[in-house]
């Protein structure tokens, strides 16, 4: 390991970044290093544009893959390098503004009936039922589970904070029958055969994605796409944003706010001002 790429790993640890990240950095970088065949710390700025230039019009890449590459230069040469630099010197490739896919109650039932293996199910049920990222889902410990108070609490959640969510009836039903059949143990909830390791978010997500297919319904469905129809169905059910902003973790009501613009209530049932229009007299021809 160089020294810089060491430094580099020490300034993400030291500010909290989360491990997925520090291993997305460090990919983007090394790949920046490697096309130009030289250390960072000798490239500037143009170098910087080019090589997302090529990554956009070369590579093909997506916006959010480019923009992850854009923070992880960034951090590097701001945080690590101490470059006299602005943030304005790292433009963004602009992302679409795309609503999120959900699905309708009669979609998700249909889903989760696909799903054989019953760890997973109750995963994913934990996904849709309180709301969860994938990555929240599988990390979820026994002593986490408050049944007496009706809650699931969340260690930190993304951007390291805590939070808790509710726990519903049903979902505390499908939670005990899978750990009186599994009997998982006293720490995490879905363990895997490594010791003290709880399942990945990878294997979640192929059990999603088999789920999916068998269940051939027509959207493309992943664990946040679960996610995505918590949020819009508890706002269609009259839930106030700010509530659900909390049981989510957003930190900012924008991101909450998307989801009124996929909420059925909302766009179906707003009348359109055709509807309003008189009808006009028919015309009487002569014959």
């Amino acid at each position: 390991m160089t020294p810089l790429r060491q430094r580099y790993t020490e300034d993400m640890q030291l500010r909290g970044l989360a491990p997925t990240t520090q291993r997305s950095y460090l990919h983007y970088v090394s790949e920046f290093a490697k096309f130009y065949n030289t250390s960072p710390d000798r490239l500037d700025l143009e170098a910087v544009r080019q090589y997302e230039l090529y990554l956009l019009h070369e590579k093909k890449l997506a916006p959010d893959s480019i923009n992850t590459f854009v923070s992880a230069v960034q951090f590097l040469y701001l945080v690590t390098l101490e470059m006299p630099w602005g943030k304005e010197c790292f433009p963004r490739v602009r992302r679409p503004d795309k609503l999120p896919v959900v699905l309708s109650p009669e979609e998700v039932g249909r889903f989760l009936e696909h799903i054989r293996c019953l760890k997973h199910r109750a995963a994913l049920m934990l996904c849709y039922g309180a709301g969860l990222r994938i990555s929240e889902a599988v990390a979820v410990k026994v002593a986490d589970i408050d049944s007496q108070r009706k809650l699931i609490r969340i260690v930190e959640g993304k951007g390291k904070k805590d939070r808790y969510v509710m726990l519903s009836p049903r979902l505390l039903a499908v939670l005990r029958a899978y750990y009186r059949a599994e009997r998982p143990g006293k720490e995490y909830l879905f363990p895997t055969w490594r010791q003290g390791h709880h399942m990945t978010s990878s294997a979640l997500a192929v059990a999603c994605r088999n789920a999916a297919r068998n269940s051939k319904i027509a959207k493309r469905i992943t664990a946040h796409t679960l996610r995505h129809s918590f949020a819009t169905h508890l706002f269609e059910g009259g839930t106030d944003s700010r509530v659900i902003q909390a049981l989510l973790g957003h930190s900012r009501i924008e991101t909450t706010v998307r989801y009124i613009r996929v909420a059925a209530t909302v766009v179906a049932g707003t009348p359109s001002p055709l509807d309003a229009l008189a009808p006009r007299p028919k015309r009487i021809t002569q014959k």
